[in-house]
């Protein structure tokens, strides 16, 4: 089986491959993008929700030991646990120093 195939036909085979490829690397692109996006807003979620179920705990804690009183060590120490907690979040987030990505963009060097 023999195939005859001019440099035309060559050349737009050739031609349909290039933009076979360049399709895929802009779909390919496109996708870590958004997958890049959601993270990012499924971040933002998790946190949210980690910080309502702790202060939850925190207040249930708190107003169990305040409405049965009796103990004054058991309450400085109920009413001051959430605050150095809170200060060492806190203090940790206003002195944050480097960027979180992931990927550079460019060529250059690391």
């Amino acid at each position: 089986m023999t195939v005859n195939l001019t440099p035309a036909q060559m050349l737009a085979g050739l031609g349909a491959l290039l933009v076979l490829f360049a399709v895929s690397r802009f779909g390919a692109r496109k996708a870590h993008r958004a997958a890049d996006a959601a993270r990012a807003s499924a971040r933002v979620v998790s946190l949210a929700g980690r910080v309502l179920f702790t202060g939850a705990a925190f207040t249930g804690i708190q107003w169990l030991v305040i409405t049965h009183p009796g103990n004054p060590t058991l309450l400085l120490v109920v009413l001051g646990v959430p605050d150095l907690i809170a200060a060492h979040v806190l203090t940790r987030a206003l002195t944050v120093t480097s960027m979180d990505t992931t990927r550079r963009h460019g060529g250059g060097r690391r």
